[in-house]
């Protein structure tokens, strides 16, 4: 039983840390509005990540292109590795590091949004998403744990969780994406 309430009393101190975090809380509210802005420009929503955090990102992704609170038309938003033949070709003939960048090479286009998930902050299929990303001219905000990794030096946002704990930093990203898909549809679908 120790375990149990430990854990939950984990998360919900980071969580507290979050809320007693201003410039974090208003790094959310300004990722949002850069999707907002990425939507209503007729630009599309990237997602990637690796392990549990390409869990997270197809989840995210789900939440944009399916729908969150209410019944509503599909926002463009993908999550970029989901199909498991293009991630082994290019995995296999390049370089796992590559899956994500060449991705963006033949999709992104200025005016989109990536979103690296990350809880370390150093993936290099990541990175190198990212900075193919700013060449094209795209936005790119970083999920990631305290320190930000590498991540922090190639993101327009950095959304870096307070905690070096895995499964306490993941926790709190899906509470984050939740948040912001929150914000996003009801600022572009209004009940």
């Amino acid at each position: 039983m120790n375990l149990i309430t430990d854990r939950i009393k984990e998360s919900i101190e980071v969580k507290g840390k979050i809320l007693a975090d201003p410039l974090l809380l208003e790094k959310i509210e300004i990722s949002a509005q850069t999707i907002i802005s990425c939507f209503n420009n007729g630009h599309r929503l990237y997602f990637c990540g690796n392990g549990g955090s390409a869990a997270d990102a197809q989840h995210l992704a789900a939440e944009f292109s399916g729908r969150y609170y209410f019944d509503r038309p599909p926002l463009p938003a993908e999550a970029l590795h989901v199909n498991s033949s293009y991630i082994t070709a290019v995995g296999n003939d390049y370089s796992y590091d590559l899956i994500y960048s060449r991705y963006i090479a033949g999709a992104g286009s200025r005016g989109d949004v990536l979103v690296g998930i990350s809880t370390s902050g150093n993936s290099g299929n990541i990175i190198q998403a990212m900075i193919k990303a700013r060449e094209i001219g795209m936005e790119i905000i970083a999920f990631t744990g305290s320190t930000g990794g590498k991540m922090k030096e190639h993101a327009n946002i950095l959304l870096n969780v307070p905690s070096t704990d895995t499964p306490r930093i993941q926790e709190s990203h899906i509470t984050i994406g939740h948040i912001i898909c929150e914000i996003v549809e009801s600022a572009l679908f209004k009940k």
